[in-house]
């Protein structure tokens, strides 16, 4: 981390809210409230339910991930309107799955934005015409891409499935499709500030090895169980192997499955180097 971002973040005592939420902090002051519209030189994250994040760099970018949201039973309903999310600038989507790449391809045709997922995804999704083969740039694992100025976003290890299910206009049946393997990413900012987000996986041992390599300052990390880790198992990467400055919890509570609470993750993850900080969908912090 450079020596201006750290100063930035130890002015800021962390971390602020955004006028749109109020994010529970623990052992951190009070939050400040911030005037509305994106402050230039700030990071602001945010959540919108499951893997869904708008991201908003300092330099003012937009990056939407996994963006399941018309159809998301927590995503707040001014943001089931995907022109809500303002013009985005870059959209990562970690697989193929329903809860993750459900409005990316009208999210896509909408901003006439590229969508980038994994490489065996998205041939599939050119092949099957979701997208154009613009729309559907292929790269793959320790791959790094610079799709906008100043951003740079790099493929890693997911321990997940991947599959794609797309209805057929002729038979009007949903299909199974071969999408590879699933992914996480590593976003770099234009200040060099790291966002690691996990998608959906289970623990694997080399997760030490993303944060030793890449060394996120904050992660989004699953913890709802079931289909990726739970709490306890997110918690223990957090606090033995990835040790970030930040964590926030996703993918818990939109299907019934996903019986994760943030609360156990917070006891998992114990009072070590890394602050989790607390958001309902709809809410956002500023880094």
């Amino acid at each position: 981390m450079n020596t201006r971002l750290s100063r930035v973040l130890r002015v800021a005592a962390v971390a602020v809210l955004l006028p749109f939420g109020c994010a529970q902090l623990p052992a951190s002051p009070p939050p400040a409230s911030l005037p509305g519209g994106h402050v230039a030189g700030k990071t602001e994250v945010l959540w919108l339910g499951q893997s869904a994040f708008r991201i908003t760099t300092p330099g003012g970018k937009v990056i939407v991930t996994d963006p399941w949201l018309k159809q998301n039973p927590l995503t707040p309903e001014k943001y089931k309107d995907l022109s809500a999310l303002g013009k985005v600038d870059v959209l990562l989507v970690t697989h193929g799955h329903a809860d993750h790449f459900a409005d990316a391809p009208a999210l896509a045709q909408l901003n006439d934005i590229p969508m980038y997922a994994p490489g065996d995804m998205n041939q599939t999704v050119a092949l099957l015409g979701i997208l154009p083969a613009r729309q559907a740039p292929r790269f793959n694992k320790s791959g790094t891409i610079e799709p906008v100025p100043g951003v740079k976003v790099t493929a890693v290890h997911a321990e997940h499935s991947n599959i794609l299910i797309w209805k057929n206009a002729t038979t009007g049946r949903d299909e199974p499709h071969a999408a590879g393997e699933p992914v996480g990413y590593v976003v770099e900012l234009e200040n060099g500030f790291k966002i690691y987000h996990m998608g959906d996986t289970g623990l694997f041992s080399d997760m030490k090895f993303i944060a030793d390599y890449y060394r996120p300052d904050l992660v989004l990390v699953p913890i709802g169980g079931h289909f990726t880790m739970d709490a306890m198992d997110a918690g223990f990467a957090i606090r033995e192997w990835m040790k970030p400055r930040f964590a926030i919890p996703m993918h818990y509570g939109a299907n019934p499955l996903g019986k994760g609470r943030p609360e156990d993750f917070v006891k998992a993850v114990g009072s070590g180097a890394t602050q989790v900080l607390q958001l309902r969908p709809g809410e956002g912090l500023v880094f």
